[in-house]
């Protein structure tokens, strides 16, 4: 007879760490880039002679993981970008490799960090949550009758 609430005990703690929030990120990227403004820009070797104004620079580096701000997968933390003379930053910006070296990043597409979801938009540990509630609701229901048919 104690079993019961032991299986029950152990049955909501699973349910409860199934049901943490949890990010899956797919991560391969087939090019150097950095992200300005929201956006992708792709890194390439052509070189840039005249720069104009310092722009932003990398905020967050990362080869392995997705991540908010000024982010590259390629260069580090404090790489900064630039506006290129001639050029709108529509299409393309100069991100700085070394002292008074630049090269030419081209717009890619707007950026975003994003976990799995379903096609509506509902967070998957939403669901979870929603199905362990069920489940402690359903199990409670079914303790409290099985106690009133004891007495």
């Amino acid at each position: 007879m104690q079993r019961k609430p032991v299986t029950f005990i152990t049955g909501i703690i699973v349910l409860f760490f199934f049901s943490l929030p949890q990010n899956i990120y797919a991560t391969s990227w087939a090019y150097s880039f950095v992200v300005w403004d929201g956006y992708v820009y792709q890194v390439t070797v052509e070189e840039v002679e005249r720069v104009g104004d310092e722009i932003g620079e990398v905020t967050a580096f990362s080869d392995m993981d997705q991540l908010p701000g000024n982010f590259s997968n390629d260069y580090r933390e404090g790489t900064k970008y630039y506006s290129i003379e001639g050029t709108d930053t529509s299409e393309a910006i100069a991100v700085e490799i070394s002292e008074d070296q630049y090269v030419k990043a081209y717009k890619e597409h707007e950026y975003g960090v994003k976990g799995i979801t379903d096609n509506t938009g509902i967070s998957l540990s939403w669901l979870f949550l929603t199905g362990l509630l069920a489940f402690v609701g359903v199990s409670a229901y079914q303790f409290r009758k099985n106690m009133r048919m004891k007495s």
